[in-house]
């Protein structure tokens, strides 16, 4: 894929360039032009950061059930593999909209507009996501962030000096999923994080995401002390999924209002764990703000 299909904003010390399929975010870079996404190795996963909508994670079966009848939806809903409208569009900024068409409703049902805003200043790179209801009943949805940061970041510290810091102690325990069905397992796990600190490492992730659904943050550092460090906040999300394929130079820190179906869960859609629902004319945002904290 070439550099033409994209957007790119910049603030003179940092530049994004976000792709308008997917409306993914895939390079932030320093006036350095050192990067602060992924690599998006294949050998491990090509993705940079997809946006999750309408559901996050998997269904029971790829399927869901909604007033008696079955629908079909893949892992993350459909709008990272959707092509998103540029509507307006600055040299630090840009605006892209995805709306219902008879492709998605022949999945989900439902009228809908999803607008993704990126802006970028001299504090780093503001993403929100706006989910509106167009139509004449009530819109059930999820919303989830999927960035892969570079792990290590750029600056030379070592990947195993990196840690994320979480704002408030996470003492709750986490849930894990079923690596061959993706869904969440029945009994949580104690938690991996010391007071507010979590070390990780490859072998954390040899399960999958470690998955908060019971989060008392709503902002985290990931870096290593003393150097470059990217602080993440996510004041409209109430879970957090992160994961890397063990291995890989990547971190992703995934902010959800969502989570996978619990295993064996077989319900209406509106009763899956994590989904809201927006009366006829509502909205509702979902912010994520990416700051790069030098070493200085």
């Amino acid at each position: 894929m070439t550099d033409v299909a994209f957007t790119t904003i910049s603030s003179g010390d940092l530049t994004a360039r976000i792709n308008p399929l997917g409306a993914e975010l895939w390079s932030l870079t320093d006036r350095q032009g050192r990067e602060y996404m992924t690599d998006a190795d294949p050998a491990f996963w090509t993705g940079h950061a997809p946006l999750l909508f309408p559901i996050v994670g998997a269904l029971h079966d790829d399927r869901y059930r909604l007033d008696g009848r079955e629908y079909a939806l893949p892992k993350h809903g459909f709008a990272r593999r959707s092509t998103f409208a540029v509507v307006e569009a600055g040299a630090d900024h840009v605006l892209f909209r995805l709306a219902d068409s008879a492709r998605t409703r022949e999945a989900y049902p439902f009228a809908f507009v999803l607008d993704m805003a990126f802006r970028i200043d001299a504090t780093g790179l503001h993403m929100e996501a706006r989910i509106a209801n167009p139509g004449e009943e009530p819109l059930p949805f999820s919303f989830g962030y999927h960035p892969a940061f570079a792990w290590p970041l750029p600056g030379g510290a070592a990947k195993s000096d990196h840690m994320i810091a979480f704002e408030q102690p996470e003492p709750q325990p986490i849930r894990r999923i079923e690596p061959e069905t993706g869904l969440v397992l029945p009994e949580p796990v104690a938690t991996p994080v010391e007071g507010h600190l979590l070390h990780p490492d490859a072998a954390q992730f040899e399960a999958d995401a470690l998955i908060w659904d019971r989060l008392a943050s709503r902002a985290l550092t990931f870096g290593a002390p003393g150097a470059t460090q990217l602080a993440i906040a996510f004041p409209d999300t109430p879970m957090l999924g992160i994961w890397q394929k063990p291995g890989a130079a990547y971190l992703c820190i995934e902010p959800w209002q969502g989570i996978a179906d619990p295993l064996g869960f077989t319900g209406d859609f509106r009763a899956k764990p994590g989904v809201v629902t927006l009366k006829p004319g509502e909205a509702r945002s979902f912010r994520m703000d990416v700051a790069v904290l030098s070493a200085d």
